[in-house]
Order: structure tokens, then C-alpha cells, then sequence
């Protein structure tokens, strides 16, 4: 089941979490053997679909619930729990800091208490800074494992977020290297991270190091919060802040919302506009200001769901092609060329035979 996204109001749609996500938060619940369904059945998430993708708003509050019935804020993932109010203890250690670069530091001290499994650490050379997340212990013995890739995903989002929070600002990350395989939903990383998020798989039966990089004059911005403003931002944490999506790809996020919302209607720039009360020209130039464009936004769209229909079910490709919204089956070979060059039917071909050799 596919949830639409169109918000109400017409000021904005709703942004959506990528279904991978939410299967690596699940990850620790399974190792635990527990059912999740209840859980989900509440919150009206189907996990079946994994092209399908998630109201911000439920994904926080799984994020929230988890956390609760689990006792742990690390979603059984870790050697030992996270017992929930170590993010507030998180945030009131940091609250006093005169600078940024301190804030850190506390949290990387804090971190080495209640998550030894991950060590944090921030180092600062030639103008340039570097959040460092490093596995002191094997995660899991496959280093694509969806609850180890969700662990690199969840910390760093976290620890982003609070850095943007406690300095008033947003940090802009210039690159991260994660230690795993481009994960199927690597699309939102450019929302959630950086655009220019790398991907350099850890050795076999070895422990992998995640590197964001952001300008160092950033560290010594002072800290800009108190008291009072501590309270309102723990309204919701942890799950809320883990899931604000970088600001400056706001219109990026609105529309590939709508135009998914829009399948199998392929949904024109004026289509938007109308949805948006906003001019063309004004999304064209907004795009542009975040680096896109309306016609990139509606292939990767199309790119992201064709990969994850073609290697995740055995729907014929005439039908995930009219899904998409393609007039003919022969245009959405010809794009699906260009994007993997290899046809659909080779793809998938491909993709099986990695299962089947998977032991």
C-alpha cells in the first residue's frame, strides 16, 4: 500500500521517508524476535511494498514508539540499550557549552558511555572538519546489513540535527563517506545529508568508519540555546528531529511527494504549480537555487521506483512501466537504458542471480 502524501493545506505537501529507512529501524526488533506488526498495524504502515514510502509524521512516531517498548533508543541494534532519556541527557550536556566545537566534544564523551559499539569523535585540519563515526565492533557480519547502515544513518542524522539545533543555523555537510554499499534508497540522502554522499563498502569481517565533512569556522559558532527552548525541541524527540529533512531542498521534497502522490498521471510543471499556488517560473528558480531541476526530480523519481519494483517483485515490466506512468512499454526501456545501461529485463535477470548466489 502506497500512502499518499498531498497535504491539505495548500501551503505544502508532506514529506516522505523512503521505505528502507524504515526496515533498518526493524532491523533490532527481528534480532530480538519480536512481532512488529502490532506496532505498524497501529500506525497504519504497510512495509510490504518497499517502493512505497511514509509520512514523516508515522515514521516519528514508530521511531518514538520503538523506542519506548524497547527501553532503548538505539532499537536493539547495540550491545548493549540505549535507555530512553539519554537523547535529553544528550542535549541538556551540550546546552551549556560556550561553542559548537564543545558541544561536540560532550556528546562524543556522552556517546562513549551509553553506545560504546559506535566511538564519535571530531578532528578539524586545514580549514576543514570532520564528524567521525567508527565501529569499535562488527555490527553485523554482512557490512550491507540494514540495521548496520540504519545505525551509521540514525547516528549521523542525529547528531547533525542537534549540531543545526543547538547553533541556531544549519551546518551544511560538504561530503560523507558511509562505509557500506549504495543502499536502494540512496535518493534521499541528498534531502537528509549531502548530495555528494559516497559510499566505500568496509572490508569483510572488519569494522567501517562513517566521515561527514563540513567547514571547521563552523565548530566555533556559539551555542544559541537554553532552558526554554530545550523544552519545546524535546516535544517529539528523539523521532522528530531525526527526520527534518535539510531545509534548503524543501521544494525538491515537495515535489517528488506530489508526483508520486500523481501515479500513474505524470503530473506537468503547470500540474505542480497549481498544486503549489506557485508560479513556474518561481519553482524553476527554486529548483535551481537547490540544485535540481523539475525533469531530474521526475527521473530519479521514476529511476529509484523502477529499481526497487524490478528487484524486489515479479510484477511483468509492462505493468511497472504503465505504474510510472509511461505511455508505451518501449519508452520505459529506452529511459531504463540510460539510467542502468542495461535493459529492464537484464536488470532483473542480474539481480536475481545475486540472490540466488547469496548463501
Amino acid at each position: 500500500m502506497v500512502h499518499r502524501t498531498i497535504a491539505n493545506s495548500p501551503q505544502r505537501s508532506q514529506a516522505s521517508v523512503a521505505m528502507g529507512f524504515v526496515t533498518g529501524m526493524l532491523a533490532g526488533v527481528r534480532r530480538r524476535q519480536i512481532d512488529p506488526a502490532p506496532i505498524l498495524d497501529a500506525l497504519a504502515i504497510d512495509i510490504a511494498d518497499t517502493a512505497s514510502r511514509i509520512p514523516i509524521d508515522r515514521y516519528a512516531a514508530l521511531y518514538n514508539r520503538l523506542n519506548r517498548q524497547l527501553d532503548d533508543e538505539g532499537f536493539g541494534l547495540f550491545a548493549q540499550p540505549m535507555r530512553v532519556g539519554s537523547f535529553e541527557f544528550l542535549c541538556r550536556g551540550c546546552l551549556s557549552a560556550p561553542t559548537l566545537a564543545e558541544a561536540l566534544a560532550r556528546a562524543c564523551r556522552f556517546l562513549h558511555v551509553v553506545l560504546p559499539d559506535l566511538a564519535v569523535s571530531v578532528r578539524r585540519s586545514h580549514g576543514h572538519a570532520e564528524l567521525v563515526i567508527a565501529e569499535t565492533r562488527k555490527l553485523a557480519e554482512d557490512t550491507d546489513d540494514p540495521g548496520r547502515v540504519f545505525a551509521f544513518e540514525w547516528l549521523l542524522r542525529l547528531l547533525h540535527g542537534l549540531a543545526c539545533w543547538l547553533a541556531g543555523r544549519g551546518i551544511a555537510l560538504d561530503s560523507v563517506i558511509f562505509p557500506y554499499r549504495k543502499p536502494a534508497h540512496f535518493a534521499d540522502y541528498a534531502l537528509i545529508f549531502t548530495a555528494d554522499s559516497r559510499f566505500a563498502p568496509t572490508v569483510p569481517g572488519g569494522t567501517g568508519t562513517l566521515v561527514a565533512s563540513f567547514n571547521a569556522n563552523l565548530l566555533d559558532l556559539p551555542i544559541r540555546r537554553d532552558e526554554a527552548a530545550l523544552t519545546s525541541f524535546l516535544d517529539g524527540a528523539p523521532g522528530k528531529i531525526t527526520t527534518l529533512y535539510r531545509r534548503d531542498r524543501e521544494m525538491v521534497i515537495r515535489i517528488r511527494d506530489l508526483l508520486r502522490a500523481g501515479l500513474p498521471d505524470t503530473l506537468s510543471l503547470d500540474d505542480i504549480a497549481d498544486r503549489l499556488h506557485l508560479s513556474p517560473r518561481t519553482i524553476h528558480r527554486r529548483l535551481e537555487e537547490e540544485g535540481s531541476s523539475f525533469r531530474g526530480i521526475k527521473d530519479a523519481l521514476r529511476r529509484d521506483m523502477a529499481l526497487a519494483r524490478l528487484s524486489k517483485t515479479k510484477d511483468s515490466i509492462a505493468q511497472v512501466a504503465a505504474d510510472l506512468g509511461y505511455a508505451d512499454t518501449s519508452a520505459f526501456y529506452r529511459a531504463f537504458v540510460e539510467w542502468t545501461g542495461m535493459a529492464p529485463v537484464h536488470y532483473r535477470r542480474q539481480w536475481m542471480g545475486k540472490l540466488t548466489d547469496t548463501p
